[in-house]
């Protein structure tokens, strides 16, 4: 109307912070909705302090052994001389001691981080897909075929794990190459297990007859539907064994199957330190405790992963 007032401005949104962009409940699009995920799954976890110092651990471990170099003040391999500097105690020369052949026990507790991490890193890669096509297949087709790898599956797990890896360590000869592909052979029937219980619970869900109706091979269904929904119980028990696989890999090294001299192994300068275990503690008790501080990191982590991870789990 003629001479009437304007209208006053319509007000606008405040500007939505990141946390409530995350959080909302109508996400825009698909990476809002993985973020959103990520970021409830984190709180979830943030919320377990032991499974954060779990995550601190494994991070330090992950540093250590990518700037081992930097960090090390001394050669993990050359040691110094025999006559003076031959089992020292730890001083601000030496923060760990030295050993019998007079090397620098700290540096090569340092280099020995890389041989841990890479020990689990490829055991995790070698034995994880061979458990998961295994359990899947096996659950996916049941029948014969489910019965067949089952047994399989029966044979590994019916003996030790540090028995059998010592079987075929024995098999293929000493060597830290050798010793991880036994580990990974015996690694792998626990993942098979977990990945068939978790196949039997979804391969008679719609949405797997859906897809099938729309043409979908067996091959697509298993490897696009089948095993994305394994992952994260899988995810959570690799975690979990990443203790036992150390634990593995060091009991090789602590009988000479593992790494080799002059190599920087845990297991394998535990093995070197028994022989002072009572006047030069320090020699088998650094390394040692290398592998219970790497040991019980994985297994606070898994207790972390399996809260954020776990379906069936209370949020």
């Amino acid at each position: 109307m003629a001479g009437s007032p304007p209208l006053p401005p319509i007000p606008t949104a405040a500007p939505v912070g990141m946390r409530a962009w995350l959080l909302s409940s109508e996400p825009s699009s698909r990476w809002q909705a993985r973020l959103g995920r990520g970021y409830l799954g984190w709180r979830t976890f943030s919320r377990n302090p032991l499974a954060v110092i779990g995550l601190a651990v494994i991070l330090l471990l992950v540093f250590v052994a990518l700037f081992a170099d930097v960090i090390a003040p001394y050669s993990p391999i050359a040691g110094g001389d025999l006559r003076t500097e031959r089992l020292l105690p730890p001083s601000a020369l030496h923060w760990f001691g030295t050993d019998d052949q007079a090397r620098d026990i700290f540096s090569r507790v340092i280099y020995g981080s890389r041989i841990t991490l890479m020990v689990v890193m490829l055991v995790a890669v070698i034995a994880t897909p061979i458990g998961l096509l295994f359990g899947t297949v096996a659950g996916y087709m049941g029948g014969w075929v489910d019965t067949v790898l089952m047994r399989i599956t029966d044979i590994f797990l019916a003996f030790p794990r540090l028995v059998l890896a010592l079987a075929f360590v024995a098999a293929l000869g000493p060597g830290i190459e050798n010793a991880i592909i036994a580990i990974a052979i015996t690694s792998w029937p626990p993942y098979a297990r977990i990945a068939r219980a978790e196949t039997l619970t979804i391969r008679n869900s719609d949405f797997i007859a859906a897809v099938k109706l729309q043409g979908a091979s067996t091959p697509r269904i298993i490897l696009g539907h089948v095993v994305p929904l394994c992952m994260s119980s899988l995810i959570v028990r690799v975690t979990l064994d990443m203790a036992g696989i150390i634990l593995t890999a060091a009991g090789l090294g602590f009988l000479g199957l593992g790494a080799q001299p002059p190599m920087p192994e845990w297991g394998a300068m535990v093995a070197t330190g028994r022989n002072y275990l009572i006047d030069q503690w320090w020699v088998a008790a650094m390394p040692g405790l290398a592998i219970f501080v790497v040991s019980l990191g994985f297994n606070l982590l898994g207790d972390g992963l399996r809260d954020v991870l776990d379906p069936k789990a209370a949020k």
